[in-house]
C-alpha cells in the first residue's frame, strides 16, 4: 500500500475526438494509461474502456475509463501535471464548455479525503462524480469499495443508485 508521503488518486479519463497520429478516442484513452506512468506517478490500476453519450453540445460519443494512480504529488501539483498531459495530447482549453476534446483527465477521489483549495477550482471529490454514470461505471471496476468522503457511500453503491435512477428517468439515461 501507499507510504505515508504517497497518495492514491482515482482519475477519470475521456476522449471524443480523433488524434492525427493516435487515432480513435478509444486508442487515445489506451495511450493515456501509458502516459500516466511517469517518474513520480505509478499506474496502480486501469479499468476497461467504455463508450458513452456526450453531455452538452458535442455530438460525438466518448471513450471513458478510470485509473488509480500512486504519487507523492499533492492535488494542485497533480492537477497541473494532468493538464500538461492533456495539452501534450493536443487538448485546447479555449471555447465552449463540454465541446469535443482529445483527452480529458479529472481527479475524482484521493486517499487524502476532501480537498477544496483556496482560490482554486479544484475540488475533491469531483463535484459531478455522483451524477456521472460514465465516471462511476469504469470506476466501480477498479475502486468499487472506495468511499466518497462526503456521502460515505461506496463507488459501487453510487453506481447502483445512478443506474436505478436512469431506469426510472429515460432523459437521465443518456448520461
Amino acid at each position: 500500500m501507499a507510504a505515508a508521503s504517497e497518495y492514491l488518486y482515482l482519475i477519470a479519463l475521456g476522449s471524443n475526438q480523433r488524434h492525427h497520429s493516435l487515432g480513435s478516442p478509444v486508442r487515445i484513452v489506451a495511450h493515456a494509461f501509458d502516459a500516466l506512468e511517469m517518474t513520480d506517478i505509478a499506474l496502480y490500476a486501469a479499468s476497461s474502456i467504455i463508450t458513452s453519450r456526450p453531455i452538452g453540445p458535442s455530438q460525438r460519443a466518448y471513450a471513458n475509463a478510470a485509473a488509480i494512480i500512486l504519487t507523492p504529488l499533492p492535488p494542485p501539483m497533480l492537477l497541473k501535471r494532468l493538464k500538461s498531459l492533456e495539452a501534450h495530447f493536443g487538448r485546447r482549453r479555449a471555447g465552449q464548455k463540454w465541446r469535443t476534446r482529445i483527452l480529458d483527465l479529472d481527479i475524482i477521489l484521493w486517499s487524502g479525503g476532501v480537498y477544496a483549495g483556496r482560490g482554486e477550482s479544484l475540488q475533491i471529490p469531483h463535484p459531478e462524480m455522483q451524477r456521472r454514470r460514465f465516471v462511476l461505471q469504469p470506476a466501480r471496476k477498479i475502486a468499487a469499495n472506495w468511499r466518497d468522503p462526503i456521502s460515505g457511500m461506496r463507488i459501487k453503491h453510487l453506481f447502483t443508485r445512478i443506474n436505478r435512477a436512469n431506469r426510472l428517468d429515460p432523459m437521465r439515461a443518456a448520461n
